[in-house]
Order: C-alpha cells, then structure tokens, then sequence
C-alpha cells in the first residue's frame, strides 16, 4: 500500500510539473520571460506561488525546464523529417527554413532560448550542462542529415558534413540573437531562407545546382 501511494504521489507530481511547464511555455512564448511574473503561472495552473515553487526552487528553474523541453521538441521534429525524408536534393535546406518557420509562430521562446545561451558560457551553470548537450546532438543529426545527402548523390562528395551542420546551427543561433536585438524587425524565416540557398549552390553536386533556385 505505501508503494502504491508513493507512486500515485510521483505520478502526480509528474503530471503537475507538465502542467507548469505547458503553462510557462505559453505565457512566456505569448508575453516573454521577463514580462510574467511566477504568480500568474502558478494562478494559470491553481497553485500559490510557494505550491509552484515546491515543483521548481525559482523563475530561472523553471525557465530551464521550458528551454529544455523546448530543446527536445526541437531534436524531434528534426528527427521526424529525417524518418520521413522524401528523394529530394533540397530536403535538409527546405527543412532549415521550415524549422525558424516553427520558431517564429512563438517568438517568445525565441527571446527565452537566446536569453538562456548568456548564461550558457558559464561552465559552472545547469544552462551549461544543457546547452552542451544540445549542440552535440544537433550538430551530429544535422551531419547525418547531410550525410545521407552525400549518400544519395545530390550533395557534393567533398562535403565537410561536420562543419557544414556547426555553420547551419551558428547561422540560426546568431540571427535568432540578431531578432530579438532588433525586436522582431529582422525577417528571420528569409534570412534562413537566403543562407539556405546560398548554401545549397555551394553543397549541391553539380547535376542539382540549378535546383537552389526553387528554394
């Protein structure tokens, strides 16, 4: 009986931090991290702000745990496209501009994801440890995705697939930054959209090149 209800305790713990989580992603992807206060989450989910702090010890906790789930919704749909990949050359430059499409509906989360990477040099920090985990993984998906293309002949053999997915995500990351110092003035889907094409006429095997153009 004692397990039982400890689990029943754990189960629903569970449920009410994805709770907190949901609502935290929304109201700072609709208003910004620094604009919703710990006391309208906690009232949007039916706590006190001391009953949300018993799930996360702060703001910047709690911010963590909507970056990190941001972090693998993210690896997922990379992953998804990757599973369902369709014979075209253009599939991973297409997927670069569709995924800052996914970014862009919730610009919130864009502010929180560049807000987070400041603290994400400091080594000693959690937003370190995630951070790095993060990139290592998508650098190495984005590498297989580019590897695949080599694979199949529509990118060129000479291909440096690991530098080319590090300069895609720098690329991303760095006009994310680049957005939210402009307060959304900069159009971040044609900026990935032009990069994309620039770099498909430099990375497609020559029977594809003319291709680029359709991006």
């Amino acid at each position: 009986m004692r397990t039982r209800r400890t689990t029943g305790s754990y189960e629903v713990g569970r449920a009410k931090r994805a709770e907190i989580l949901d609502a935290a992603t929304r109201l700072f992807a609709a208003s910004g991290y620094h604009k919703v206060p710990l006391s309208q989450i906690a009232a949007d989910v039916g706590l006190s702000e001391s009953g949300l702090m018993h799930h996360f010890r702060s703001k910047k906790h709690l911010l963590l745990g909507v970056a990190e789930r941001r972090l693998e919704q993210t690896a997922l749909w990379w992953s998804s496209q990757g599973q369902d990949s369709a014979e075209d050359p253009l599939e991973v430059f297409r997927n670069m501009v569709e995924s800052t499409r996914e970014l862009v509906r919730e610009p919130g989360l864009i502010e929180l994801f560049v807000l987070i990477s400041a603290e994400a040099a400091d080594a000693s920090t959690p937003a370190h440890q995630l951070y790095a985990a993060w990139y290592e993984r998508a650098v190495g998906e984005t590498a297989q995705l580019l590897a695949a293309g080599v694979e199949r002949g529509y990118l060129r053999r000479d291909t440096n697939v690991d530098g080319c997915a590090r300069e895609i995500i720098a690329v991303s990351d760095g006009l994310q930054l680049q957005w939210a110092i402009s307060a959304g003035e900069l159009d971040l889907v044609e900026g990935i959209r032009d990069y994309a094409r620039r770099l498909a006429r430099s990375l497609l095997a020559s029977e594809h090149a003319a291709e680029a153009e359709r991006l």
